[in-house]
């Protein structure tokens, strides 16, 4: 969890950045950024240093079930300018935020269920994946950036990476065109997985929506 003693000159001690540059230049086209992530590594690191560097944006999340910790979590989440964004009523926050220029960020590797989610493979077993980030992306132009906060055992601290932005798939179908970005997004996080597959919250039941006529796996 973050921390208040954490300022803009000494969180450079548990955070840095890794490729700065492509989140610099998609923020620069002015169509919003679109942050593509997962429970993976520091990941509430993420948006507050982020926006301890003066880069504040909208982060959909589910309230916590403990009101008490829930207000705890909400107050270190917003403490630089963040905003938490209900996740039973992102989409229109959502696009007011992409369409002003800002920046969202989306942890995506979560169980849905239909309609607001979407079956695409995940590690070789469909999983129903939320929709919403690509059906946004493709109605705005946002730039989809994926962001990862991973440990870096050499440097003895996190690394805030930013991968150049996901060109889209535009067939001119867009039911079609969600579930293949969709589907690209999600292979993002896998091989992030891959490559980070002790720093991945493993526990979630990641799987727990089944296709029509499949057994549970839980």
């Amino acid at each position: 969890m973050p921390s208040p003693k954490y300022t803009r000159e000494n969180v450079d001690e548990v955070v840095v950045y890794d490729g700065f540059e492509n989140f610099a230049c998609a923020l620069k086209r002015g169509k919003g950024v679109l942050f593509l992530t997962a429970h993976l590594g520091g990941w509430e690191l993420s948006a507050f240093v982020h926006s301890l560097h003066g880069y504040p944006l909208h982060v959909v999340m589910r309230p916590l079930d403990n009101p008490y910790l829930d207000r705890l979590v909400r107050r270190y989440r917003t403490m630089h300018g963040n905003t938490m964004v209900e996740k039973d009523d992102f989409v229109r926050g959502l696009l007011a935020a992409v369409k002003a220029g800002e920046t969202v960020g989306i942890l995506m590797d979560t169980n849905m269920t239909p309609p607001q989610g979407v079956f695409v493979d995940f590690f070789g077993v469909p999983a129903c994946t939320a929709s919403g980030l690509a059906r946004i992306a493709l109605r705005t132009d946002a730039a989809v950036v994926p962001g990862f906060t991973i440990w870096d055992s050499t440097l003895g601290k996190y690394r805030l990476r930013f991968d150049p932005a996901v060109p889209l798939i535009r067939s001119g179908d867009d039911d079609a065109d969600a579930v293949a970005n969709t589907a690209r997004f999600t292979s993002i996080i896998e091989g992030y997985v891959r490559q980070y597959p002790e720093q991945w919250l493993w526990v979630h039941r990641r799987w727990k929506t089944r296709p029509e006529g499949e057994l549970p796996f839980y």
